[in-house]
């Protein structure tokens, strides 16, 4: 999975942006336009999006807004334009920072760093009697330790963490298994299968990991 999907249709900044990125060591990958950002971002998901508003193809806005129909995956918006109407819009349609243009590369890293700061401070995520401790990346329920394998875990890190969000199959088999993995979807509803075994009451009525017929699976 990329760590950051650069949405950026003026091609010497995003070329020198993504340069910046993965010295600091992270996955990047890049978009000059918002279609191809939106095909990207499906097949290979992204653990944040830097994004620009205006671009050719799919504005900034509704990739945003496509993102979060599936997912919270952290976005900051970037743009020239960014007034307080658009900051607003933005904010209200569930982007987590902006910048504007034109600005100092060093901040919008900063930013960058603040956000997967923390994201990765959560120590462990709980629901009911399931508690899932994350620097161990062990499951437990009824405060028993579940045995899973480390996709298991994952799945049911990324399915908690969006808890009440449909989750399209792709992205997650993309997201866990890796959209170059020799895998296929089985393999994803396999794993569902099997932490439904593991964590619920009767596993063929679940009431925990629900799925949602025609498009993937909902952690409730």
């Amino acid at each position: 999975m990329t760590d950051i999907l650069v949405v950026e249709d003026n091609t010497e900044l995003r070329e020198i942006l993504v340069d910046f990125l993965r010295n600091e060591g992270y996955t990047v990958s890049s978009a000059g336009d918002g279609d191809k950002a939106l095909a990207l971002y499906e097949k290979y998901g992204a653990r944040l999006l830097v994004l620009d508003i205006m671009l050719p193809g799919a504005s900034g806005m509704h990739i945003l807004d496509k993102v979060r129909e599936n997912s919270n995956t952290p976005v900051i918006m970037v743009s020239a334009k960014l007034g307080k109407d658009d900051k607003l819009n933005a904010i209200v349609s569930g982007a987590d920072d902006y910048i504007e243009k034109p600005y100092d590369i060093d901040i919008l890293i900063a930013k960058i760093k603040g956000i997967f700061k923390r994201r990765l401070a959560v120590d462990e995520l709980t629901d009911g009697d399931i508690r899932l401790d994350v620097a161990h990346e062990t499951i437990y329920k009824n405060g028993r330790a579940v045995e899973a394998t480390a996709k298991e875990f994952e799945l049911l890190r990324l399915l908690m963490e969006n808890k009440g969000q449909t989750l399209l199959k792709h992205y997650l088999f993309n997201t866990v298994w890796g959209s170059d993995s020799e895998s296929e979807e089985q393999t994803l509803t396999v794993h569902i299968s099997r932490l439904r075994d593991k964590l619920e009451e009767d596993p063929k009525k679940p009431r925990k990991i629900i799925t949602v017929w025609g498009k993937g699976y909902r952690y409730e």
